[in-house]
């Protein structure tokens, strides 16, 4: 069965660094690279991270119906997940994981239904501003938007399969672990 595994949570809750962990203990899982209208930022590679799209290369794609899910997470950056990507992951035998905002995250729950596992990443808020700080990529504005953001994030976490406090990133990575192994091997 084709299956797929979606974590969300807060910007700099460590859902990136919890994937990349599950990917080096998991060789049958794939991320599964969204698209989105966003600057790319220096590290990034384009098919690697992201699809960056134009806003109106976005919006075509929209009106075509090549999206499962999407979402204009902040004003005029727009981001979501193609079924060519979906499409392409399962015709090679992967588990999709996915790394992506709460509605996002919920869009896609809904569209797999039992073929998904989402996993919402909690992180104490005074933790979170520091992580946000630490990363020096957001400017004063954009920061100030991102914890505006996390309250109304976080009220989406009772929707999710299960929610993994990332306090300590060790425990986190195990409950992880386990959350996945579980998933891809029932009973």
């Amino acid at each position: 069965m084709n299956k797929a595994i979606i974590f969300s949570g807060p910007s700099a809750s460590g859902k990136t660094t919890i994937v990349k962990h599950l990917f080096q203990h998991n060789p049958v899982l794939q991320f599964s690279v969204s698209a989105c209208t966003r600057a790319k930022r220096p590290h990034e590679t384009a098919g690697k991270y992201y699809y960056f799209l134009s806003e109106a290369e976005f919006k075509k794609k929209i009106t075509q119906h090549k999206f499962i899910e999407r979402e204009e997470v902040y004003p005029g950056h727009y981001y979501g997940t193609l079924k060519a990507e979906v499409e392409r992951l399962w015709r090679n035998g992967k588990v999709i994981v996915f790394d992506v905002d709460v509605k996002g995250a919920l869009q896609l729950k809904n569209y797999f239904q039992n073929q998904s596992l989402a996993v919402y990443i909690k992180v104490p808020i005074a933790l979170l501003k520091a992580r946000l700080i630490q990363r020096n990529t957001e400017h004063v504005q954009s920061m100030a938007q991102r914890m505006a953001r996390v309250k109304y994030e976080n009220s989406f976490a009772n929707q999710f399969d299960v929610v993994v406090l990332n306090k300590d990133l060790t425990p986190a990575l195990q409950k992880a672990q386990q959350l996945v192994t579980n998933f891809l091997v029932p009973g």
